[in-house]
């Protein structure tokens, strides 16, 4: 009976340990060279089915190599490369983006629930920071060349103060990190989060809160 409890320590402590190593990682590991994602397979499963055939085209991507057009409400635009552009990525647990700001663009606060972002700053200057669950914020100067990390899930965003143009490279731990805009997801979210909610939450009238739906599109 001791050695029996013995084992069932070690039986536990072996399948903790390997739960925590596994977590170190945003995706989990293939089980082939590569499995190129099916995207218009039907079945859903925790990533993509494996096309039964692929080329090098899966693997390529030429939309990070000239900046694009940020004449938005916020001033800016994100092309994502991530599994949706470049199948073959599905796996292997790693996408890019290219974020182009406009004199005074945003990247609004943001949070990545699926990875951790790397930023490379192609050129111009932003001004960066995350604010942690303790709501303690983290800002940093950016310029030309340099780079910058945002943990994984916490609020984040990016703006160019200056006159000129400023572009940014990411890099993140999955092939597919999610983004969720708080702006948008709460005051654009369908079915509507109420009206109820959003007054108490940010202390504002049921006027403002419509005010803000019809800015960003939602419904009121």
């Amino acid at each position: 009976m001791a050695a029996a409890g013995k084992l069932s320590v070690v039986a536990i402590m072996v399948l903790i340990a390997a739960a925590i190593s596994n977590s170190v990682f945003a995706d989990p590991d293939p089980l082939q060279d590569v499995c190129v994602a099916d995207l218009n397979n039907a079945v859903k499963m925790n990533g993509f089915a494996c096309k039964a055939s692929f080329s090098a085209s899966d693997f390529f991507f030429a939309g990070l190599a000239l900046p694009q057009p940020t004449n938005n409400l916020l001033g800016s635009t994100v092309t994502a490369a991530n599994v949706m552009q470049i199948p073959g990525l599905n796996t292997l647990g790693v996408s890019m983006a290219r974020i182009d700001f406009a004199p005074g663009g945003l990247n609004p606060p943001h949070t990545h629930p699926r990875a951790t972002e790397i930023i490379f700053v192609l050129y111009g200057e932003l001004d960066v920071g995350f604010i942690t669950t303790a709501n303690v914020l983290v800002p940093k100067t950016l310029k030309q060349g340099d780079i910058f990390t945002f943990p994984k899930g916490l609020v984040h965003f990016q703006i160019n103060y200056q006159k000129g143009p400023a572009a940014a490279i990411a890099a993140f731990d999955s092939q597919n990190p999610g983004v969720q805009a708080i702006a948008a997801t709460l005051f654009n979210a369908t079915p509507p989060v109420s009206d109820s909610v959003l007054s108490k939450a940010f202390q504002i009238s049921y006027q403002e809160v419509d005010a803000i739906k019809s800015k960003l599109g939602g419904k009121r």
